[in-house]
């Protein structure tokens, strides 16, 4: 019986081809499309998870009540970590960590920049990253010693033994290679080439070992290692006031413990509470995949259900015949599986094929395991899910026809067939209709905070990585630079223009007692505001003619406004205990993140701490032979480094690397939506057009138009796309809007981008069902009323 099944099924998609490759097709591109989503969702939810101590592994926060409401951050002193060891018997271990950066390896001529960390030498024992070589107890216990990931060994050492080789780095000190790691997946929340120690850091940056016991020093992650089972709650009571009782009581700081369960996901915190994060974006893609695959399965159940009276008299002769209803919708069933078992083949295939792309995009490794029992058993999930769902409809409705009335040529479609066809398809077009929306509005998003007021003239801006010997040729490297026209102007800061490094509260003349402001804070040299192009609104900038200029401050006009100061140039502000002099008022200059309002920030002379070099090039010259110049000139003062710079329009388009992702992927997926849509809506609109031929022939012989045959056949489907606009359109509002509102610089939802999703879709369905009216229309009704 089996075998008869199967051939009944051959022979009818052999004999209905064209419906049958849109069906397959279809649910093939529904497939693949969930399926890459699914692997960039299952890539999310499981970073971090291969470390053994997963659920015991956290990392410490600290919250404050400032700016009028409560913010969290995870930079804390350096003495933090070894307070929370001591606060509570149920800490196994802590650890302290910087925040990683790039660091030059070199062995003999060969110079490699890798990402590294320095960490305290519980490090490896707390995140049990695998150790080809090496003890994770004892690998960093020596100072000088340094632990490599296999591919950067190899790329320093070749084929040789790496241990106890040697490895400068940073142009400053020798360390021994002690232990090798193996690559750290890249759904980790670290990125690792090589650990140090942290005794070694003390030796290569002095302000580590001044800190190492102030608890005013916020720069530092720590981390916290709790005894199996423990709740977090209970270690967080003995930690909370940890700050107060170590002397941080000039307004109120809390610690508590961050699971790293958490880390990736749900990392956003608002007034003090916890508000989502990454698991938006994937909430939002599953719901996509969801979208997708409910589309590919509405298309096969039409297309199944509106061919069946092609089948009624099949079902008929074997009802007449003594099969019962259950066999019939197993059989059909059957089928569903069948064709569901041969989209999911094509859609392996079709993923194969994207996912290069598919990883370029995304920047992530993703691939198909086909050894893991998890990829077959969602293979068969979902073959069964598609399949049952897509056939399950035509086959009760298949399986439902009288034998009687089938036989006798009396089955007629109805209301019972017509009217779930129209309720689906309805259904797909409010998919796509929100789908089309949240693609305009993301990208009127992203426009909307691309056109903010920079504050400084990006263009031109060059910025280049500090190293010790640029910081030890800064001048000669600077009038260089200037005397050659290589860059009109150079300067010095503690941060490039694109990110924020330092912040700190300020006091002014009438600020009350409890309110706190952070204020963004900028330590630079002269020539910051020259090069950056930043305008200047009042007073003036730090000049090399003015000794007292070590005690001026220059601030934003965001600061003039939250210190509510009328005539701002002379006002004295205590910063860090001292008193400076406001001498100068810039714009409001767009440093860290794009989506808020700007903070207030204010600026000092400070050479010493400022050493991230800034350069602007000539206007009038190519870029290409202005880089070449600078790196002449650069390599000169700075042999041992390769040349490493970045402009400023490209990091500050980094910026928009999570929003853009999130852009790029709801366009090609809503883009396939759509086609898969289009795909079904051609199959249907071709059916009905050959359903209605003879009634098209009738209509012709009465002197009907051919534009009112189109009309005729498409006012249906306009009519669904009117119904689907109306109930999706707000429900896209609704939904873009609770998107936005992680955003305080946003976008109102103008109306038309609704209205113009809901026009594309009804352009769309009006220009497929008009291809296929026009074809029956052009028939000739002679052919068309032959039989009759």
């Amino acid at each position: 019986m089996l075998k008869n099944y199967f051939k009944i099924a051959l022979r009818n998609l052999l004999r209905n081809s064209v419906y049958s490759v849109i069906n397959i097709s279809g649910l093939a591109i529904g497939i693949a499309c969930t399926i890459l989503i699914l692997l960039w969702v299952h890539d999310e939810v499981t970073y971090d998870r291969f470390q053994p101590k997963y659920d015991n592994l956290y990392q410490a926060w600290i919250s404050s009540h400032f700016d009028g409401t409560i913010h969290s951050w995870t930079s804390g002193p350096q003495p933090l970590a070894e307070g929370i060891k001591n606060a509570d018997t149920h800490v196994k271990n802590t650890v302290l960590a910087d925040w990683g950066g790039e660091h030059l390896l070199r062995v003999g001529d060969n110079r490699i920049s890798k990402q590294g960390h320095y960490v305290g030498p519980a490090f490896l024992e707390m995140f049990q990253f695998e150790l080809i070589k090496g003890d994770a107890a004892s690998v960093l216990d020596d100072p000088t010693s340094i632990v490599l990931t296999e591919s950067t060994a190899h790329a320093l050492f070749g084929d040789q033994d790496p241990i106890n080789q040697v490895v400068n780095v940073d142009n400053f000190g020798e360390l021994k290679v002690t232990g090798i790691l193996k690559d750290i997946p890249r759904n980790s929340s670290f990125e690792i080439d090589c650990l140090m120690p942290w005794e070694y850091y003390k030796k290569f940056a002095g302000w580590i070992k001044e800190t190492e016991n102030t608890w005013g020093e916020y720069s530092f992650q720590t981390f916290v290692e709790l005894e199996p089972g423990t709740p977090a709650a209970q270690v967080d009571n003995s930690i909370r006031d940890i700050f107060t009782k170590n002397g941080q009581n000039e307004m109120k700081r809390e610690a508590f413990l961050y699971p790293m369960s958490r880390w990736r996901l749900y990392s956003n915190f608002k007034d003090g509470v916890e508000e989502g994060g990454m698991i938006d974006y994937v909430t939002g893609f599953t719901a996509i995949a969801a979208f997708i695959m409910i589309i590919a399965c509405i298309n096969f159940m039409n297309l199944s259900t509106a061919r069946s009276e092609r089948r009624a008299r099949e079902v008929g002769i074997r009802k007449s015949v003594g099969s019962r209803r259950n066999e019939i919708i197993a059989q059909f069933l059957g089928e569903s599986i069948l064709l569901s078992t041969l989209a999911l083949l094509i859609a392996v295939v079709l993923v194969e094929v994207a996912l290069p792309f598919y990883n370029i995009l995304v920047e992530k490794k993703l691939t198909l395991d086909f050894t893991s029992p998890l990829f077959w058993i969602l293979s068969i999930s979902l073959i069964l899910f598609t399949g049952l769902l897509s056939g399950s409809y035509p086959a009760f409705y298949l399986s439902s026809f009288q034998p009687a009335s089938v036989l006798k040529g009396k089955i007629s479609v109805g209301k019972a067939g017509v009217t779930p066809r129209k309720l689906l398809v309805t259904l797909q077009f409010g998919f796509s209709i929100i789908l089309i929306s949240a693609t305009f509005i993301i990208h009127k998003q992203v426009s909307h905070v691309k056109d903010r007021t920079l504050g400084y003239e990006q263009k031109d801006l060059l910025m280049i990585d500090h190293t010790a010997d640029l910081e030890k040729n800064y001048e000669a490297l600077k009038n260089e630079l200037l005397n050659s026209n290589i860059a009109t102007s150079v300067t010095k800061s503690q941060s490039p223009i694109t990110q924020i490094f330092s912040n700190n509260f300020v006091s002014w003349p009438g600020k009350p007692s409890d309110l706190k402001v952070l204020f963004t804070t900028l330590r630079v040299d002269y020539d910051y505001n020259k090069t950056m192009g930043t305008k200047m609104l009042e007073g003036r900038d730090f000049s090399e003619e003015y000794k007292s200029d070590s005690s001026a401050v220059i601030i934003n006009q965001a600061a003039v406004d939250v210190m509510g100061l009328k005539e701002p140039i002379g006002t004295q502000l205590e910063i860090w205990g001292n008193k400076f002099n406001v001498i100068g008022v810039t714009e409001n200059v767009l440093m860290g993140n794009l989506f808020v309002e700007v903070k207030p920030s204010f600026t000092v002379l400070n050479k010493e701490s400022a050493n991230f070099i800034t350069l602007r090039l000539p206007a009038n010259k190519a870029i290409a032979e202005s880089l070449k110049d600078v790196e002449k000139a650069v390599t000169k003062y700075n042999p041992a480094y390769p040349f490493d710079y970045a402009f400023a329009s490209t990091e500050f388009d980094k910026k928009f690397k999570e929003i853009n992702l999130i852009g790029d992927l709801s366009n090609i997926f809503a883009f396939l939506a759509i086609f898969i849509t289009g795909l079904g809506l051609f199959g249907l609109a071709a059916f009905t057009a050959e359903q209605r031929t003879k009634e098209i022939g009738i209509r012709k012989v009465l002197g009907a138009t051919l534009s009112g045959i189109v009309f005729l056949i498409s006012k249906d489907f306009s009519r669904l796309v009117i119904i689907a606009f109306a109930i999706a359109a707000p429900l896209a509002w609704w939904m873009m809007n609770k998107f936005l509102e992680r955003y305080t610089y946003r976008i109102d939802i103008p109306l038309w981008v609704l209205f113009a999703s809901g026009a594309i879709a009804l352009l769309m369905a009006l220009f497929i069902v008009s291809t296929q009216a026009l074809r029956a229309g052009r028939r000739n009704p002679a052919q068309s009323l032959r039989n009759e």
